[in-house]
């Protein structure tokens, strides 16, 4: 064998050794890019669910909606296609009320767009029914029923934007004094619970998240809610309960813990008569940051902000790193196997 068929060899197997080198490093950096650039990676954020007009709304109930004792809704009070509130008094209601009218059947057909919504999110994962001493990082999970008894953590990983949505196929229920808390960040904003029927809220539990259910919900004596009680068909029934709006982190633009808007018109039915006193402060039990003299005037409505991220923030600095070493070593690669090639 002549010299230079031994170089002509020599030359065919390192390009037989270089080039699927070369090929894996092209196909790395290929797969680093998608990741980089299409910002879907597996880690992407769950996205809230747009509540619409039904975000103005402490209560929204199909049938009625019926309270006993000095309860206190910190935004408006709508029925539809009821129209019937009885045991509510202006005063109790934040916002404004709406029954049987034309905002509250509006504010329903958005309830109606994001229960089915929160019901249709996929990828989900199963869980036990007893959600008391779990902890949950964000994420979309369906039980068949939902039972909390004690506590139950929602830990957002230092996201305040982080979304947790709960698919109940059938009730929901809280043993008395039950909570549910948040660390990390959490904010009750953008906490749902889909429930296919019935909710009923324990004794003294304080609970957080937007209730949607398909048809009634029921708050027992003393129990508080951070967020909304938004039912379809049904009636919402309250016993000297107090439900604040969720607190979000505000608008790092606007000014902090400052309400975004006003509200657009006085309440649409009056009571048959008038209380004897004004209160001398807001009800008892009720969280931090109440008005405590009562209210001379309607609050202005605490709406929903849009919250949320694009879900692939904090791993694009990584990503990018690796993309860009894949690239240098494909780039070196190539650069040896051309020298060694005009040297033979």
């Amino acid at each position: 064998m002549t010299v230079t068929s031994i170089r002509h060899r020599r030359l065919h197997l390192r390009r037989r050794a270089v080039l699927p080198v070369l090929a894996a490093v092209t196909a790395g950096c290929a797969a680093v890019a998608v990741l980089i650039f299409s910002g879907t990676g597996a880690s992407a954020a769950v996205a809230p669910v747009g509540l619409g007009t039904a975000a103005d709304f402490s209560v929204l109930a199909g049938s009625t909606a019926t309270n006993t004792g000095p309860s206190f809704l910190g935004q408006s009070l709508g029925v539809h296609p009821g129209n019937t509130a009885p045991g509510f008094l202006p005063i109790m209601v934040g916002g404004e009320i709406h029954l049987g009218d034309a905002v509250a059947l509006q504010a329903k057909n958005d309830l109606t767009d994001a229960y089915n919504d929160a019901a249709g999110r996929t990828p989900f994962t199963s869980l036990p029914t007893e959600l008391g001493g779990t902890t949950l990082s964000p994420g979309v999970y369906r039980l068949p029923t939902a039972q909390l008894t004690g506590t139950l953590t929602l830990d957002s990983q230092g996201d305040p934007a982080a979304v947790f949505i709960f698919q109940i196929d059938s009730t929901l229920i809280t043993a008395a004094n039950s909570s549910v808390v948040f660390i990390n960040g959490a904010s009750p904003c953008n906490v749902y619970w889909q429930v296919s029927s019935s909710a009923t809220i324990g004794t003294g539990t304080r609970f957080v998240g937007n209730i949607l259910a398909q048809t009634s919900i029921t708050m027992r004596t003393g129990a508080t809610l951070q967020g909304r009680a938004l039912a379809q068909t049904g009636a919402v029934t309250l016993d000297t309960n107090v439900i604040t709006a969720p607190v979000c982190l505000p608008p790092t633009d606007g000014p902090t813990g400052q309400p975004t808007g006003q509200p657009t018109g006085q309440p649409t039915g009056q009571p048959t008569g008038q209380p004897t006193g004004q209160p001398t402060g807001g009800p008892t039990g009720g969280p931090t940051g109440q008005p405590t003299g009562g209210p001379t005037g309607l609050p202005t409505h605490t709406h929903l902000p849009v919250t949320g991220g694009s879900g692939g923030s904090a791993l694009a600095p990584l990503l990018t790193a690796l993309g860009s070493v894949a690239v240098a070593t494909g780039a070196a690669l190539l650069l040896l196997y051309r020298r060694r090639t005009s040297e033979s």
